[in-house]
């Protein structure tokens, strides 16, 4: 059986108005055979966090277009995106980028 990993999951932008308004989690995965990456990440979201309007932050398989993902500071799309695997301590911050006017 896999250690316990424990991530740290933001949301900004706005982004946090689908989760009830919280900001930040700290989320521990525990007893799942094989690596975490930011695809079960993202299944475990929808599933667990999001309160509303899923299709304002997942499109399909993916992230919605207007979502900014950072792992540890640094964009997704440098690392992999989905397939980029989790490790104890990450931290995960999604940010919209979309704004009314």
């Amino acid at each position: 059986m896999a250690a316990p990993l424990c991530v740290e999951v933001e949301f900004g932008g706005g982004a946090e108005l689908l989760f009830d308004g919280v900001k930040k989690q700290q989320v521990t995965f525990s007893g799942q055979e094989g690596p975490w990456d930011i695809q079960n990440l993202l299944v475990w979201i929808k599933k667990n966090l999001l309160k509303k309007q899923p299709e304002l932050f997942i499109q399909g398989d993916s992230m919605r277009p207007g979502i900014l993902v950072l792992i540890n500071d640094s964009d997704w799309e440098q690392l992999g995106e989905l397939d980029y695997q989790l490790w104890d301590q990450d931290s995960i911050l999604f940010i919209s980028t979309l704004h009314g006017g």
